[in-house]
């Protein structure tokens, strides 16, 4: 199984890095392109999965993009690492609760990198920290699966503007918090791109 890995540096429009992926997920069922994992960055963008509520959305002024992404609404912005991905089920195991305990279990591995302790919650997709008064999202996992190819992927808070979550129910968990490795005391993420790749290549190769 080859991936094809591309860490993007410059910020990538929402809307043009879904068509890519799209494309992406039709040359990967057809077999002509290898399975793909894309590390970018998006500018500031508020984004609803299928799953989204309008109660959920708190400042009605926000400008909200559909995905056809699993989940809620997110927010998506510098400092945060978008990991997307396009995973062949076909040739793989054809079980969605597998593949999402794997990504969860890399953004685990990812974070323990930085002696970060976290974990997955069963009644909240994500992956969480325990902060002093409650649980602390610092991953948010969408992902959708057509003709058994799955893409998109997990986004990670690095240093992320928190307060840009404000105007959202983040994923429509209202008595829970957000956080990011910065705001955990983490100065030194310069090398997160080569964690990222390493502990996704070692579950998925």
């Amino acid at each position: 199984m080859n991936i094809q890995v591309k860490n993007t540096v410059k910020p990538i429009d929402y809307a043009k890095s879904i068509e890519i992926l799209e494309q992406r997920v039709h040359d990967v069922f057809l077999g002509k392109k290898d399975e793909l994992l894309w590390i970018i960055e998006h500018n500031s963008v508020y984004t609803a999965g299928t799953n989204s509520q309008k109660t959920d959305l708190l400042d009605k002024n926000l400008n909200i993009i559909k995905t056809n992404r699993g989940g809620k609404y997110t927010y998506h912005g510098p400092g945060q690492k978008v990991v997307y991905f396009v995973l062949n089920l076909n040739k793989r195991e054809k079980d969605i609760r597998k593949l999402l305990h794997r990504i969860e279990n890399c953004i685990i591995e990812i974070l323990k990198e930085y002696n970060i302790k976290s974990y997955a919650d069963d009644k909240n997709i994500g992956i969480w920290v325990d902060g002093r008064k409650k649980s602390m999202k610092i991953a948010a996992i969408g992902i959708r699966v057509k003709k058994w190819i799955a893409y998109h992927g997990f986004a990670l808070n690095i240093s992320t503007d928190l307060s840009k979550y404000s105007g959202i129910i983040p994923c429509g968990v209202k008595n829970k918090g957000i956080t990011s490795l910065k705001d955990l005391g983490i100065s030194n993420y310069n090398n997160i791109d080569e964690i990222i790749i390493k502990k996704f290549l070692n579950i998925f190769l």
